[in-house]
């Protein structure tokens, strides 16, 4: 989320988490990756991207750009979920390195994001996953994001 965006929220009556279900809900880009909640608890957050036609980077592997964008994605809905909404809310990525293990092929993907380190200004240290639909590791991500 780049910091420029402002999510539509209510701070007085929202959590992080609703805060981040609203994001994901609303935002175009994760509707055209098709990225789903599987959980979302304080600290944690597991989403994931079923295969389509428009992801793979030749043949049946899905491009690295959009393991990437469910990384950032992940890391963010995790920093968010264990946070306090501020009256406005602001967020940004800082910064993330990924380290591709394995190609997906033909499956989804699935992202395990959970926060290792909050910062008392709001900095987030996230750990990431990333599996295929039958386990096979694909990525591991270190993100940080600012609240």
């Amino acid at each position: 989320m780049a910091e420029a965006e402002r999510p539509q929220v209510d701070a007085q009556t929202a959590d992080g988490a609703a805060l981040a279900r609203g994001w994901l809900g609303n935002s175009p880009f994760v509707a055209h990756l098709g990225i789903q909640i599987d959980e979302l608890r304080p600290d944690r957050a597991v989403l994931s991207m079923p295969f389509n036609d428009s992801l793979p980077t030749m043949g049946d592997i899905v491009h690295g750009g959009a393991v990437g964008s469910l990384i950032d994605t992940a890391a963010a809905a995790a920093a968010w979920s264990g946070a306090d909404v501020p009256e406005s809310p602001r967020a940004s990525t800082v910064g993330f390195t990924v380290n591709f293990l394995r190609p997906a092929r033909g499956q989804g993907v699935r992202a395990d994001a959970c926060i290792i380190r909050r910062g008392g200004s709001g900095l987030c240290v996230c750990e990431v996953k990333v599996t295929t639909e039958d386990g096979t590791d694909v990525a591991t991500a270190l993100v940080t994001y600012q609240l």
